[in-house]
């Protein structure tokens, strides 16, 4: 979880990035922004920062050849964190670098904004935060004033929603050798000219810690009862809810997450343990996310997943039937009379 309540804003340079494949320029400013004004500053606190405390995946740069500073942005970030001086020169490098890589003919043209943060919270610690945001989505505002005996209306346009930040990034001073904690933003809808931000301009790899070791293997799983069963066993979708809810208690009731225990406590079955053993490995090759077979279960990440697991069994469009503990209380059956399917629930009180 990223907090911002005690963060100051020191640095701010603001440069403009055209459209390279529409032959848009770019305008890089020669000064830092000086900031006397403290409401501003605390507008702009909002705006950069305040989106990031519901974002809960952490990256880390990379470059394909391993060598991380051939990484632009990881390596015009390491040279302002180690000399603050140096900040407008490498944040004038780090808009250079993004008007190369605006290569889509629908990428919007906007303002850049280069931004270094003081005492930013990040899992709990606090460190310094260079962040890069863009704003591409300008709107129109009225503004009301008093005038004579009444009052008076105009307008602004081309102007900037505060709590709309279109394309972020926080990159935080600690893990340098691992390539930085970094949390992303891209609001772009689209994913032709969406690439850009997060692969093409920052090069970021999810990073492979507890979080996301759990988010992927509860992802998995659910998408292994969801898809994968049916192909191989014959199932009812009770019996895949129970599944899904058997893993749910697993993940909440556990610290630590062990194949070999969640394969006989959840999935219970030697042939179902060796189905989702092959599917895991499929998973695992093809999006070259290596899962352990143990790590500690991160609560974040289960919290997170409990929103997409679903216990619903939808009827037609008359009944939903919430299904939370024993599927032995459950029995379905078929009516031949009406030619319908019927569910028979057991239970000793109404609530």
């Amino acid at each position: 979880m990223i907090f911002s309540q005690e963060a100051s804003l020191g640095h701010l340079a603001i440069h403009h990035i055209g459209n390279k494949a529409q032959d848009e320029r770019f305008v890089l400013s020669e000064e830092p922004l000086e900031l006397h004004d403290e409401l501003l500053s605390k507008l702009l606190l909002q705006y950069f920062l305040v989106p990031y405390e519901k974002v809960p995946e952490v990256y880390r740069f990379f470059h394909g050849n391993d060598d991380l500073n051939l990484n632009e942005v990881y390596h015009f970030a390491t040279a302002i964190f180690d000399d603050q001086a140096t900040f407008q020169e490498n944040s004038r490098q780090l808009a250079k670098h993004l008007y190369e890589v605006s290569n889509h003919p629908k990428i919007k043209a906007g303002e850049l904004y280069i931004a270094y943060f003081s005492n930013v919270q990040i899992e709990g610690e606090q460190y310094d935060a260079i962040g890069i945001f863009k704003s591409e989505t300008k709107e129109t505002y009225l503004k009301v004033y008093p005038e004579n005996d009444g009052f008076g209306v105009s307008y602004e346009e081309q102007a900037i929603n505060i709590n709309k930040l279109d394309k972020g990034c926080l990159i935080f001073n600690t893990d340098k050798e691992e390539g930085y904690k970094v949390a992303v933003i891209d609001k772009t809808n689209g994913s032709e000219q969406a690439v850009y931000w997060k692969d093409e301009f920052l090069k970021l790899r999810v990073r492979n810690d507890n979080y996301n070791q759990t988010a992927n293997v509860m992802g998995v799983y659910k998408n292994f009862v969801t898809e994968k069963l049916d192909d191989e066993f014959e199932m009812s979708k009770a019996d895949k809810i129970d599944l899904l809810n058997r893993s749910m208690k697993y993940f909440k009731e556990k610290d630590s997450f062990d194949i070999k225990e969640f394969g006989e406590e959840v999935i219970g079955n030697e042939q179902g343990i060796a189905t989702f053993l092959n599917y895991k490995k499929e998973y695992e090759n093809e999006f070259e996310t290596p899962i352990p077979d143990s790590f500690d279960i991160n609560d974040a990440a289960v919290k997170k997943q409990a929103k997409v697991y679903k216990s619903v069994l939808k009827l037609d469009k008359n009944f939903h039937i919430y299904i939370h503990g024993n599927k032995d209380l459950i029995e379905k059956g078929f009516d031949d009379g009406k030619a319908m399917n019927y569910y028979k629930v057991f239970f000793k009180e109404e609530a």
